[in-house]
């Protein structure tokens, strides 16, 4: 094999690019997880990590990937038969659907055309026909990552509150946790699922709940099966900064060194609006090729990934394959549906602006190599955007609003 110079552009919507400083800390040396020092991290992570769910209530930290998470909300709150409500907003919310389905549950998929987040109104129009409250959960995912959607969360819980219905709220913030705003406790969440190889910069391994107190309360009656995904052990075990059973000890202390950085040296304010900046260029650049986002509405549009539609005639795995070979960059694939007919471009985790400029690069070339036409602007017009706002955050009124 030919040997490629430079470091590789990792520009899937995940996993995403690990910074060197938190693969230093992966790899400390392994330490005794029932010693003392272990539990002061224990301690500390978990602290971290209710400050990035924005939650006073418990967070579940699992070795294990995102689907492990899935697993472990449904099989913690409901029981053999229960009734679920779910949303088709892509390939993810159809995988949670059919796991739901494996496990014994009865999914209610309302249909979706993968261009759109849950529709609130849909939701609270089902639930309100559910006058023996038989649904006993609701389940959306948060940031669509096979279409680049977001779901309006806050707007789904205003719905669920409207129909009166006591069922559970279950939400998937697995490409939008630590970059994407979500608020566990404000929007009335029950159970949030997360990952570590997305926002977070961290490879896969971690997984993680966030648990609301009437979710708890609902654990103690459900009857699925669970062992290694039982809140109760954890939770009882992580008051002291321990873990029942071995963890991913030096996955830990590279989550440890994750949420520093997050929280303490740039601050998620400041996390959210570099994911929401490279997601506008990002936009612009399309555009500017000639080219359509595949989300619809721009309320419901992604921060940490954007989905492009190849015009008809073009394969976009083609192009995939050629933006790898001539220039050593990954993008992410077309999933279910869609497969061939977009390309994900992912702008999120440890992302700069010099970092999106050459992902946009990778991009415009190999569009032209492919043959598909496109206006050759695309590079410029998100260099505009990105030097116009750093001229913004330059101005004293700017700075003084920051």
């Amino acid at each position: 094999m030919t040997r490629a110079a430079g470091r590789h552009f990792l520009q899937i919507p995940g996993p995403t690019n690990v910074p060197d400083r938190v693969l230093r800390a992966i790899d400390f040396p392994t330490m005794d997880h029932r010693g003392p020092e272990f539990g002061l991290l224990g301690k500390e992570v978990l602290a971290g990590m209710q400050r990035v769910f924005q939650t006073q209530g418990h967070v579940v930290i699992y070795p294990a990937s995102g689907t492990g998470a899935w697993e472990a909300a449904l099989a913690n709150s409901l029981s053999p038969g229960d009734k679920v409500l779910m949303y088709e907003t892509g390939h993810f919310a159809t995988l949670w659907q059919k796991m739901a389905r494996r496990l014994g549950l009865e999914p209610e998929f309302i249909a979706g055309d993968w261009r759109s987040g849950a529709d609130p109104q849909a939701i609270e129009q089902r639930l309100r026909a559910d006058a023996a409250h038989a649904i006993k959960a609701v389940c959306v995912v948060h940031n669509e990552t096979s279409t680049g959607v977001v779901s309006r969360i806050h707007e789904v819980r205003k719905a669920i509150d409207s129909a009166r219905h006591p069922a559970l709220f279950m939400v998937d913030t697995i490409s939008s946790l630590a970059s994407i705003d979500y608020r566990h406790d404000e929007w009335g969440v029950d159970v949030t699922v997360g990952g570590s190889q997305k926002g977070l910069m961290l490879p896969p391994g971690l997984s993680f709940n966030a648990v609301s107190a009437k979710a708890i309360g609902a654990s103690k009656h459900a009857k699925l099966p669970r062992s290694f995904w039982d809140w109760g052990e954890m939770i009882a075990s992580n008051k002291d900064g321990y873990f029942p059973y071995t963890p991913a000890t030096n996955l830990l202390y590279g989550l440890r060194e994750a949420l520093r950085m997050l929280l303490e040296e740039e601050g998620l304010e400041n996390v959210f609006a570099r994911h929401q900046r490279h997601a506008e260029a990002t936009r612009r650049a399309v555009r500017a090729w000639g080219l359509k986002v595949l989300a619809k509405n721009p309320a419901e549009y992604s921060a940490s990934l954007t989905a492009v539609l190849m015009p008809a005639g073009h394969d976009a795995d083609r192009l995939r394959k050629l933006i790898l070979e001539h220039f050593d960059m990954s993008l992410g694939t077309g999933l279910g549906k869609l497969a061939g007919k977009v390309f994900r471009i992912g702008h999120l985790g440890d992302f700069n602006d010099l970092t999106l400029l050459g992902t946009l690069a990778g991009c415009e070339m190999g569009l032209e190599l492919a043959g598909v036409p496109i206006r050759r602007e695309g590079v410029k017009a998100a260099m505009d955007y990105l030097a116009e706002r750093r001229r913004a955050a330059a101005s004293p009124a700017e700075a003084r609003a920051a």
